[in-house]
């Protein structure tokens, strides 16, 4: 019982010492995604409604296609 907690601490230690995530991409996305929303609601002049197309390309990039359009 003393080597399982041993074990745990071991691995617990471990965990927090590995490197983090770096997550900056994906929240520089989500603000891109969030000014372009704004933009379109400027734009057509009040609120709108998005389609989205999503496409994974052969060289493992990963294409979102964003259309607006005002909600009447």
């Amino acid at each position: 019982m003393a080597d399982d907690k041993v074990d745990t601490i071991a691995i617990l230690k471990a965990l927090a010492e590995s490197p983090k995530r770096d997550n900056s991409a994906y929240h520089r996305a989500i603000a891109e995604a969030r000014q372009a929303f704004e933009d379109a609601e400027l734009a057509l002049g009040g609120p709108v409604r998005v389609r989205t197309k999503t496409k994974l390309k052969r060289s493992g990039e990963y294409t979102v296609k964003w259309t607006f359009k005002r909600v009447t």
